[in-house]
């Protein structure tokens, strides 16, 4: 019996993913659009746009010919993290940062959120938005993106105020 309920679960899981309709593609105009609503100051930075979520700064960068986006914003110098900070982000990976993740690049720890761009849908690019800047906001404490927990990791409950917030005023777009 137990061979046929994982049978059963891998064809699920090897079943292909139904088409999109096209015109519901996330596009470059429309996460335009979603980020002015969530702040009205965004403004065109190189390559990718930069707004402010919670004081924190966010980049969001958009590749339609890789068809990719990626969102990050600054936490801190990676000199002077100790091996403990190292483990904790890698602890919050596992379980409580979810759809963001803490990455070094160029000598800082980011928190980064990403996503194929065209089957990216509007409540997922607000969630991970926030997610992304929680755990800005949560690093040295609660290293959280305050959706959801894996609940078999080692980090704490979390909090999800910042993506309910976020997503209400994204609800009109």
């Amino acid at each position: 019996m137990i061979r046929i309920a994982f049978a059963f679960a891998l064809c699920l899981l090897a079943a292909p993913m139904q088409a999109q309709d096209a015109s519901k593609n996330m596009t470059s105009g429309r996460v335009l659009d979603i980020l002015l609503a969530l702040d009205p100051d965004t403004r065109p930075a190189g390559s990718g746009l930069e707004l402010t979520i919670e004081d924190v700064p966010v980049l969001v960068i958009l590749d339609t010919r890789a068809d990719r986006m990626r969102a990050m914003v600054p936490i801190r110098a990676i000199d002077g993290m100790s091996e403990e900070d190292l483990r904790r982000v890698m602890q919050a990976n596992f379980d409580t940062a979810l759809d963001a993740r803490y990455a070094v690049a160029n000598g800082r720890l980011w928190g980064v959120y990403i996503h194929p761009l065209s089957p990216l849908r509007r409540d997922q690019l607000i969630s991970g938005l926030g997610q992304t800047v929680n755990l800005a906001l949560t690093y040295g404490g609660l290293f959280t993106g305050g959706a959801l927990s894996f609940g078999v990791g080692d980090s704490v409950p979390l909090q999800r105020e910042l993506i309910d917030r976020l997503l209400e005023k994204g609800q009109d777009i």
